[in-house]
């Protein structure tokens, strides 16, 4: 490995690297995002470097100098990269220069690719996006991709997400160089603040204010953490820019650290994310390594070491507090505030907590100013967002939008509609804490203060959306029941009210409510809201408020007339035979395994509702369509 000494040496080591990742005119890049290798990408990347050297091609998996090649003219590089973000298309393959995207590759297709795309240079339509009728060849063309703004994403499935060579050939640790030589540590304050960069985590909170404080404290111990701990069902917008852009979120921390006087950092991360440990690991060791973590960084005075800290899945301890007392090695609970993590955070120490995304943001701020980062999306919540788009979408994956885009263009323009032709109803918004969008918001401009004047936040950035299928209730009792396990039980309104709100919940789509069970669910949420000891406990209740709020109607109907409108509450859906269909031929009459059904023969049988337990095994024997669930 390289050893960086100074500012003449990244520049050198930067204009190395780069004349090496340009000498490579084809390259494949194979997407090495979770999503992609569940789905058999690794093989996929071994077979065509294999197939490649069996046809006596020149193979570059890392940059190498160019008097180490062969045949200059004749390289193609094979890049692991991050994940691509269109995941419901996975595996993903990118050619280049081309800029083609071949989707849901199998292992089979790897001499194709070879053969015709890579030693040739022939498009293989039949592994492209189609939608519509149209043929997408070239990725930034598919309407997933161009309609977003991928700025902190914007090398995630575009370099090699394990080298640190590759992060320098694109400009890597500029951001970092700059602020180190050109900048005190006030103006990069200063900058992160002008900039209004506003916490990525869900709250929101102003980032340059965060490192204001940190900054003016007296005491010379101080930390940055990283909190990667992303817990929200359905989100994964931290873990891949951990994947597939590790050097980009280091370099931010490391911009955080001299800026604030720091000089170690911890990252928290979910031990359920073992690829993005295995990359943070890796891109530390390199940084280490070349002398850009370290003891006097390239040959200044200011020094900085990182960390990783696994955490066992504990939603909670996205807390701040909870977070930094799991790191020093005590259970995961939230303590009673003030003080802040900015005066005593992590062991007692003036504390930078911001999470993955939003130190990814840091060195394109520093690079680019903040007037350029401003002027991206509304004044109040300037830049862009990730967000992950899940549920029952026809375009499912990881996106990046300006901060102001509507929740219509996501939903229509990137995700491309609901699935089978469907209504939609609502979308979850903000995981856990959040609240559900309906088709009145489908306008709305999806940033922080929109989204808290409906009762919604934009959390750390999941979005679930849902058809006209979707019971609301089921919905609200399945968040709440991941609110109440994960609960960490110190203070009595969050331990016990989202107990209550969860036992009358399942009693509901259970077919058992009663007359004042709503009103009821509404009072335990504004208790738990008002007196919750931390953010989680507080807005666990949302997503059944903002349930009620909109779907009352579902609610009485289950409570009042025992029945599920979206039908989906199994417990409260009757089977009827229709009689005017029905001819009478038992066959559901002796399906069935608790004797429900009876008749006479060539008459229309019928079934005796407290003897059914709704297996189904009557609709599924029906050849005449006569029995339906009402």
């Amino acid at each position: 490995m390289f050893r960086l000494n100074d500012a003449v040496d990244i520049n050198n080591a930067r204009t190395t690297f780069k004349h090496s990742f340009d000498m490579q005119k084809k390259k494949v890049l194979i997407c090495g995002g979770t999503g992609c290798v569940a789905g058999g990408s690794l093989r996929i990347y071994a077979e065509i470097i294999r197939l490649l050297e069996e046809a006596g091609v020149e193979v570059a998996v890392e940059l190498k100098a160019e008097t180490e090649h062969n045949d200059i003219d004749n390289i193609i590089g094979v890049k692991k990269s991050g994940c691509h973000g269109f995941c419901e298309m996975g595996p993903l393959v990118r050619i280049e220069p081309k800029g083609w995207l071949y989707t849901k590759v199998k292992f089979e297709d790897c001499a194709e690719i070879v053969e015709k795309s890579l030693i040739g240079e022939e498009f293989i339509e039949r592994l492209a996006y189609k939608s519509n009728g149209v043929t997408f060849a070239k990725q930034e063309d598919i309407p997933f991709y161009a309609k977003q703004t991928r700025l902190v994403l914007e090398h995630c499935g575009h370099i090699d997400a394990t080298s640190i060579k590759e992060y320098l050939a694109i400009g890597g640790y500029k951001a970092f160089q700059k602020a180190l030589f050109e900048m005190s540590p006030e103006d990069v304050v200063n900058t992160i603040t002008d900039s209004n960069l506003r916490g990525r985590g869900g709250g929101g909170f102003p980032a340059g204010r965060k490192w204001s404080q940190v900054a003016k404290q007296p005491e010379p111990i101080k930390y940055i953490v990283c909190n990667g701990d992303e817990g929200d069902p359905g989100a994964f917008m931290d873990r891949s820019i951990m994947e597939g852009d590790p050097h980009r979120m280091l370099e931010g921390m490391m911009i955080a650290g001299y800026a604030t006087g720091a000089k170690e950092g911890y990252i928290y991360v979910r031990a359920e994310y073992p690829l993005a440990v295995e990359r943070l690991k890796m891109a530390i060791a390199q940084a280490e390594e070349c002398g850009l973590l370290g003891d006097n960084i390239l040959g200044t005075e200011f020094s900085f070491k990182l960390h990783i800290n696994r955490g066992a899945g504990a939603f909670v301890c996205g807390e701040g507090s909870a977070l930094t007392a799991s790191i020093e090695g005590k259970r995961g609970m939230p303590r009673v505030k003030p003080p802040r993590t900015v005066e005593h955070g992590l062991f007692e120490k003036p504390t930078v907590l911001n999470n993955v995304e939003t130190f990814a943001n840091v060195p394109l701020i520093v690079n680019n100013g903040s007037d350029w980062y401003k002027s991206i999306g509304p004044e109040n919540s300037p830049g862009t967002k990730a967000f992950a788009l899940t549920g029952k979408i026809n375009n499912t994956g990881l996106i990046e939008i300006p901060m102001g885009k509507t929740l219509k263009e996501v939903i229509y323009d990137i995700g491309g509609g609901i699935r089978d032709g469907k209504e939609f109803k609502a979308v979850q918004i903000g995981g856990p804490s959040g609240g559900c969008l309906i088709t009145k918001d489908l306008n709305l401009p999806l940033d922080f203060d929109s989204l808290k004047k409906v009762g919604a936040m934009i959390g750390s950035g999941g979005l679930v959306v849902m058809d006209e299928d979707t019971c609301m209730v089921e919905i609200a009792r399945f968040f709440m029941n991941f609110t109440q396990n994960e609960s960490c039980g110190k203070c009595v309104p969050c331990r016990e009210g989202t107990k209550r709100m969860l036992e009358i919940l399942e009693r509901i789509v259970a077919g058992n409510g009663q007359d004042g069970d709503i009103d009821l669910l509404l009072e335990l949420a504004d208790t738990i809201s008002s007196t919750a000891l931390c953010g989680l406990g507080k807005t666990a209740p949302s997503p059944v408020v903002s349930t009620i709020k909109s779907f009352r109607d579902e609610y009485e109907a289950h409570v009042h007339d025992k029945r599920c409108p979206a039908g989906n509450c199994k417990k409260l859906v009757r089977y009827e035979i229709q009689a005017d269909i029905c001819k009478g031929c038992s066959a559901c009459s002796r399906k069935c395994p608790v004797g429900a059904i009876s008749g006479v023969i060539k008459s229309p049988f019928t079934i005796d509702t407290t003897k059914c337990i709704k297996c189904g095994a009557c609709i599924q024997t029906c050849k005449f369509g006569a029995i339906k669930e009402v």
